[in-house]
């Protein structure tokens, strides 16, 4: 059965790769009666979107109930971020924040894009700072936190990383969690796991996104 219930939904990320999708996908759906998606440069016009437009650090404060999603498709690398702590303000703060004025708003449920392999123990600096992440969103003690962890992504992006465009081929051949899941699914995925009623903390893999947005 189709979720009809009304849905008022805060979207950070949306002029990103996946953002975008999810952002049609919200567009889309009868049941969304009010799209929230703060960016720093103005998006298309359309039905139920606001867009405030400017800093997300800035407009945060002054978004406004009623809310009862949330979800960050906010992400970057360290090379187009440019420093390390360019980087973790992208990947670490924003999301945290994020979860902190959506919790004030009234948002039940928050859905974020975090990564494969996510560890507050890693070595690795990218693997580590999702990690740290994930740990920050648990201690907000949300009624529902979905913590979406795709392998990589594969779709074409208005920047150019030859890193993924290189890895893109073998990973749609690698087994279970591995493989590169397409950003259409992965944004049917996000969407169809905001709109599931449930409690606590649930971690999804890229084997079971890739399912769950077939």
């Amino acid at each position: 059965m189709p979720d009809t219930t009304p849905h008022h939904v805060l979207l950070a990320g949306s002029t990103g790769l996946t953002g975008g999708f999810v952002l049609q996908a919200l567009k889309a759906d009868a049941s969304v009666q009010r799209i929230v998606a703060p960016t720093r440069h103005p998006l298309p016009m359309a039905a139920r979107l606001e867009n405030p437009v400017g800093p997300l650090q800035r407009l945060l404060p002054g978004l406004t109930p009623p809310m009862d999603i949330a979800i960050c498709c906010l992400g970057t690398t360290i090379k187009h971020a440019g420093s390390r702590e360019a980087f973790r303000m992208t990947d670490f703060d924003l999301p945290v924040a994020i979860g902190m004025r959506a919790r004030r708003l009234g948002a039940r449920h928050y859905v974020v894009i975090s990564s494969l392999g996510a560890d507050a123990t890693a070595r690795t600096f990218y693997t580590r700072v999702k990690g740290e992440m994930e740990l920050a969103l648990r201690k907000q003690d949300w009624p529902q936190l979905t913590i979406v962890r795709p392998s990589l992504i594969v779709g074409q992006r208005q920047e150019f990383r030859l890193g993924e465009r290189l890895a893109t081929p073998l990973s749609l051949l690698l087994p279970g969690r591995w493989r590169g899941i397409r950003v259409e699914s992965l944004a049917r995925a996000i969407w169809r796991l905001a709109c599931t009623p449930g409690e606590g903390v649930r971690v999804v893999e890229s084997e079971e996104l890739r399912r769950i947005g077939a």
